[in-house]
Parts: structure tokens; C-alpha cells; sequence
């Protein structure tokens, strides 16, 4: 049975379209979660939902607790996850406010926990991650956005920085030298945790702003990002709300 969990990101720390809803916050191996799972239902079938940064946006991208966000999920019987994320836009037609649906990904972060294969496994996982999102999920995201007419890219590599601090001009020269289109600092490790559970997982992103020297303006600031975020995610809450039937029929 399909069980669904949307992760919120930046921006969307609370997912209001969710009703009936009750709090349980989950113990894990590995620590505590970002936030109590909220468990409601949109258009009658279940969710949970997890803010990432937690509900007052107060976890650093590089401190996330990522193994116990996903451990939690899976105690839960979830099987499929949207994750929502705020990212920058490299590659030109990545402009702020695009939703895109990555297919891959490119880890830059570092010193993170980003295994479940630990010195207390009694074996090492060896997963696949050709395709590190699930293309089921994605499909359904691509149909229901171009339902809606929403303007999107259906596939983009998504370079996952270590953050908090936004990157320089050099760096994002680099990662558009190695193919990313889309810059973001909490894609890694939460897809490849994702994959070593054996959930469905795929990513649901809203460029926010042009990355350095990518965009007309010489800094980047909170306010162009904020503006971006109130109106695209707007738009992300009621395409996730739209997909949820189609999704929970898998």
C-alpha cells in the first residue's frame, strides 16, 4: 500500500492544504527529528509531513539530522517522498520561480552522516544510484504540473553544496562546468538515504534566485529570495495537493 510523506524545505515549513491533523514525535537511532511528523490527509488520503529545517527554519542545511528524518519515515510505513527544495538557477533556463523536476544529482557536500552503513552495521549497502529519483514519482509531478500549466523543467542536475553560505561566482562556474543546472544544499544525502531505505523519492524544486554571476544583480539577497519563495511556493503547495490522489493510487 502506498503510504506518501512530503518533506518541506525552505519556504515551506508548513503545509497548509494539510487537514486533520495530529503530531507524534518519533525516536529514532539516530537521534531526533527536525520536527514532530505532522499526520493529516489532503483530499482524503494520508500524508506525513516533515519540515526539514524544522517549523521555525532554524536548522542550518549542514546540520539536518538527515538519517533520522528518513529512519522515522520508514518506521512509519512510508513508502514514497516529494521532498521540496529552494534552489538557485545555473543554466539559463532555470529562472527564478521555475519549478523543475531534477533526474540527477552531483554530491559536493562533506562531513555529513550520510549512510545508515556505520561501524554499527552488521553489513555495508551498495546501492544503485544511477537514477537517484524515483521516475514514477516524477512522471506523476510532470502530468499534474502541465494539467495545472505550470512552468516547469522536467529534468536537471542538481549540484547539493555543503551551505549555509551561498557559493561564490567561481564555484558556480565549476559546477556548471560539471553539468548542474540547479545549485541547492540539501539534495545530499537525504536522496541516497531515501534509496539505502528503499523509498520512493524524487525532488520537487523552486528556483529562488539566479546563482553568482549568473543573474543581473552583484549580490544576492533575502529579499529577491523571499519574494520568490512567497510565490513559488504558492504554486508548489497546490500542484503537491493535486498530485496527492494520483500519487496515492500507485
Amino acid at each position: 500500500m502506498t503510504k506518501i510523506a512530503i518533506i518541506g524545505g525552505t519556504g515551506l515549513d508548513d503545509f497548509s492544504a494539510l487537514q486533520n491533523i495530529h503530531e507524534e514525535k518519533v525516536s529514532t537511532p539516530y537521534g531526533d527529528t527536525s520536527n514532530v511528523l505532522k499526520f493529516g490527509s489532503i483530499y482524503g488520503n494520508e500524508l506525513i509531513f516533515l519540515p526539514r529545517h524544522g517549523e521555525k527554519h532554524n536548522i542550518a542545511p549542514h546540520n539536518i539530522n538527515y538519517r533520522a528524518n528518513l529512519w522515522a519515515l520508514k518506521q512509519q510505513a512510508v513508502t514514497h517522498i516529494v521532498a521540496v527544495n529552494a534552489v538557485g538557477g545555473i543554466t539559463a533556463n532555470m529562472s527564478p520561480e521555475k519549478i523543475v523536476f531534477p533526474d540527477q544529482i552531483i554530491d559536493y557536500t562533506y562531513s555529513r552522516q550520510h549512510t545508515f552503513s556505520d561501524e554499527d552495521s552488521t553489513s555495508v549497502m551498495h546501492i544503485d544510484f544511477s537514477q537517484p529519483f524515483s521516475q514514477s514519482i516524477r512522471q506523476i509531478l510532470q502530468d499534474v504540473a502541465t494539467e495545472q500549466n505550470i512552468n516547469f523543467e522536467s529534468t536537471a542536475v542538481y549540484g547539493a553544496t555543503q551551505g549555509p553560505r551561498l557559493e561564490s561566482i567561481a564555484e558556480i562556474a565549476r559546477l556548471e562546468r560539471d553539468g548542474c543546472d540547479i545549485v541547492g544544499m540539501t539534495g545530499m544525502p537525504e536522496a541516497s538515504l531515501a534509496r539505502e531505505l528503499d523509498i520512493e523519492y524524487a525532488c520537487c524544486a523552486l528556483v529562488v534566485n539566479w546563482a553568482a554571476g549568473k543573474g543581473n544583480d552583484e549580490i544576492i539577497t533575502m529579499e529577491v529570495i523571499d519574494q520568490h519563495l512567497k510565490s513559488g511556493m504558492a504554486v508548489v503547495s497546490q500542484l503537491l495537493s493535486n498530485v496527492m490522489p494520483v500519487l496515492a493510487k500507485l
